[in-house]
């Protein structure tokens, strides 16, 4: 209930310091240069001491039920394990269908992120897939959207991608009305996730949408933004006009552009990464993998490590691609994304020297401890 980190370097994500940490009740009670545990609350305290302290990651793009499919059954990949997760440092995730809306359903999808909630962790749905009209859980997004707790906004919905439905401008503005007035009437973000694929047109049909409608900006997320140079070109441009960009972890692929060398460019030419986000498409199929081979979620911690210990980024602001800024994208700010007093009590404890994963709280629950999942779900750590 009660537990004191002391000692730690934190990072909110801005550099605030050594502090100590006080979370009761799942929250951050309190942030301060010392904090007396001679009391009688009788705390879990643990010095942190040679550790930073920094938000728990928020994925907002997980294909929790698995992906795949394409290329007929074999091809599926099965549900992910919440240990999965919590060795990424990962404490809120949302969780979507990509191309196969036949073997995966949409209940499949809410009940495992139901699943993943009672071990500990924070989840969400987006309602749909690739095409459109997308597979719902009521029948309408809208409504989806409005009436069931952990749907939080449309995804992924696909353009510029031969397995795209090729929406029209028109159809594209429904579904943008049906997820804007969900959201509203719901109390949530009410986002579009879009997958955008190699295809020629690009961000051009968003950018159509954008320029024609009323439809804020800010209620898109177009995402797999750095699978090609081109692509990452455009999604430039876009950001600088207000949009809010995704990129994906794990783009090692001879066209894909890394996530260190896509914020580097972000950060030299001015356009810097407010509105940016990061993702790891994790547990999904992809580019440079085979048919049923999943994409791994640990490729986001792994990128924003890279950007950080090898391309000497600030660590505050990578970690804002993770943290605040999804928050913000997704309506969970300031609850989620940052340490502060009244937030909830998510919390990665990093290695200082080496940066790497030791402690995770997520609600102020004990979720891993040196390094490996506490009360371990997934097979590789129960043996």
């Amino acid at each position: 209930m009660f537990r004191i980190l002391k000692n730690v370097e934190l990072y909110t994500p801005e550099y605030a310091g050594l502090k100590d940490i006080l979370t009761v009740y799942g929250k951050i009670a309190l942030i301060t240069d010392k904090i007396d545990t001679a009391q009688p609350l009788r705390p879990d305290v643990v010095d942190c001491s040679g550790m930073v302290a920094i938000p728990g990651f928020i994925d907002q793009h997980v294909h929790i039920t698995g992906g795949g499919g394409e290329q007929g059954p074999g091809s599926t990949i099965g549900p992910i394990c919440r240990d999965e997760l919590v060795e990424a440092g990962i404490t809120t995730v949302v969780g979507l269908l990509g191309c196969d809306g036949v073997g995966k359903s949409m209940r499949e999808l809410l009940m495992k992120a139901r699943s993943l909630e009672a071990g500990g962790l924070t989840a969400f749905i987006y309602t749909g897939n690739y095409g459109v009209p997308p597979v719902t859980i009521t029948g309408r997004v809208l409504t989806d959207i409005a009436l069931i707790d952990k749907v939080i906004g449309a995804g992924e919905i696909a353009i510029s991608d031969h397995r795209s439905s090729c929406p029209t401008r028109n159809e594209l503005a429904k579904l943008a009305y049906e997820a804007l007035t969900g959201g509203m009437l719901g109390g949530k973000a009410g986002v579009v996730h879009l997958h955008v694929g190699n295809g020629r047109d690009g961000l051009t049909p968003l950018i159509d949408l954008v320029e024609n409608t009323d439809y804020p900006i800010s209620m898109f997320v177009p995402t797999h933004l750095n699978r090609n140079r081109t692509l990452f070109d455009q999604a430039v441009r876009y950001h600088k006009g207000g949009g809010t960009i995704d990129l994906t972890a794990g783009e090692d692929t001879e066209e894909g552009i890394s996530i260190p060398q896509c914020l580097a460019r972000l950060i030299e030419n001015g356009s810097g990464l407010d509105r940016v986000t990061v993702s790891s498409d994790g547990n999904g199929s992809g580019a440079g993998r085979s048919h049923n081979e999943a994409g791994s979620v640990m490729a986001l911690f792994n990128d924003i490590r890279s950007a950080v210990v090898d391309h000497r980024l600030p660590l505050e602001l990578v970690l804002k691609a993770v943290t605040v800024n999804p928050a913000k994208v997704l309506k969970l700010y300031p609850v989620k994304g940052k340490i502060a007093v009244g937030s909830d009590a998510d919390v990665l404890l990093a290695d200082k020297s080496s940066f790497m994963p030791r402690m995770l709280l997520a609600g102020g629950r004990l979720l891993m401890q040196d390094g490996k999942p506490v009360q371990p779900q997934c097979d590789k750590y129960l043996h």
